[in-house]
């Protein structure tokens, strides 16, 4: 996707009479079917996969008509002001999730009950439309982030070994990266937030919050698969 978002920015042609943004959107929808026909991720995962896509597309429905960050290319393929490759963003989230709980064989130390993740994951959904209205309370969802994983460790195989590191550092990497990943982004103009109008510059380092706490709705959704596996 990050590939895809740099090479349409520096050789899609302006003329084209399919606009950039719209041949994102078939780009990555073949990208999709690509990995469902190559075996590289499963059927059941590519669902729960779409679920994130459809959250995260409904998310940014919301933002966009909020001012938070705007998409200022055209396009036919949108919803709103929101182009509809946006949500395949999202869905690289889940996809990597899913692939590298597979392939590396995730187990998991003193990992808190499904229940008590899916609602943090509801309350962290819920919150990034409320906090326009009310009060912002991530701060408390941080808190609750920490008391149910501070205890958490998770077991990953290189070769035939398993390694282990702190959950809770496993989810701020993560989230680093999508920060990193999304400085991509906004210099390839794929969005932009309101302090970027008139020149790029890196999206601040407070923003690796809210990628925190999405990631989480995206690990607690990937769980679910994960669970029904072992029953």
């Amino acid at each position: 996707m990050l590939a895809l978002l740099l090479s349409t920015w520096a050789w899609y042609p302006p003329d084209m009479w399919l606009a950039r943004y719209d041949f994102m959107v078939l780009a990555a929808l073949a990208l999709q079917v690509a990995l469902i026909a190559g075996g590289l991720e499963t059927r059941e995962e590519a669902r729960v996969i779409l679920g994130f896509h459809l959250v995260g597309t409904a998310m940014e429905v919301f933002k966009t008509a909020m001012g938070s960050w705007l998409y200022p290319e055209p396009s036919v393929l949108r919803i709103g002001g929101v182009p509809l490759f946006t949500g395949f963003m999202y869905a690289a989230v889940g996809s990597y999730i899913a692939r590298a709980w597979r392939l590396f064989d995730f187990r998991f130390v003193r990992h808190p009950p499904f229940a008590a993740t899916a609602w943090l994951a509801l309350a962290i959904y819920v919150n990034f439309f409320t906090h326009h209205f009310l009060p912002d309370v991530r701060w408390l969802l941080f808190g609750a982030l920490t008391w149910l994983f501070g205890r958490t460790w998770i077991l990953f195989r290189i070769r035939h070994v398993h390694r282990r590191m702190p959950l809770l550092l496993g989810f701020v990497l993560v989230a680093l990266f999508i920060w990193l990943a999304e400085n991509v982004g906004t210099f390839a103009a794929a969005w932009r937030y309101p302090a970027q109008r008139h020149g790029w510059a890196m999206v601040p380092l407070g923003k690796l919050g809210a990628w925190l706490l999405l990631m989480v709705i995206s690990y607690v959704m990937v769980s679910a698969v994960a669970r029904r596996h072992k029953r």
